[in-house]
């Protein structure tokens, strides 16, 4: 039901076209077809009854595998008109913080960084920068874990880096430019 409440209008209509088809087609066959013919759909009429009933399926998957997806650009425009929703994916490895390859912040704003330990040791993600002075960062992240972190970023460099002891120094450590 989620799902449904975040796709677009035109997305909802077909997926209720193509369910209303296919809702009709079961019951007038289980219905209302055995009142006119009680054989229904008898020897002749039943391959005919099973190609329709997977095509009518295989319809109603194709559908919602079709639209049930929202377009990428259209979730893309969104993050940037509003940089308090867009969230950052990072990925921490021993001893390496990597942010996406497009992670461009052209106007401060709070944003939400999704930090990803794929390491086998606990790490963490401090930023140090204007205004911010180390006070934001995440727990300490087991392995495999995530953490989320929001924090508020005015135009300026920054330096995100693990504060685990000696992970800073063996070069976990990246810039992020704001601006």
């Amino acid at each position: 039901m989620l799902v449904l409440a975040g796709l677009a209008t035109g997305n909802k209509i077909g997926i209720a076209a193509v369910a209303a088809v296919f809702i009709s087609f079961a019951l007038v066959s289980s219905f209302v077809a055995p009142k006119f013919r009680p054989e229904f759909p008898g020897r002749q009429g039943l391959s005919v009854f099973m190609l329709a009933s997977f095509v009518l399926f295989a319809a109603m998957l194709t559908a919602i595998a079709v639209l049930a997806v929202e377009k990428e650009t259209e979730t893309e425009g969104a993050h940037a008109a509003a940089p308090a929703k867009q969230a950052i994916d990072v990925q921490e490895t021993e001893f390496k913080i990597q942010l996406p390859a497009n992670t461009e912040l052209k106007q401060g704003g709070e944003y939400t960084f999704v930090v990803h330990n794929a390491g086998k040791v606990q790490h963490d993600l401090v930023f140090e920068g204007p205004n911010l002075a180390g006070k934001d960062r995440t727990a300490l992240i087991d392995p495999g874990g995530e953490a989320k972190l929001k924090v508020t970023l005015s135009a300026g460099s920054y330096t995100l880096y693990c504060s685990v002891d000696g992970h800073r120094a063996a070069g976990m450590a990246t810039k992020l430019v704001v601006g």
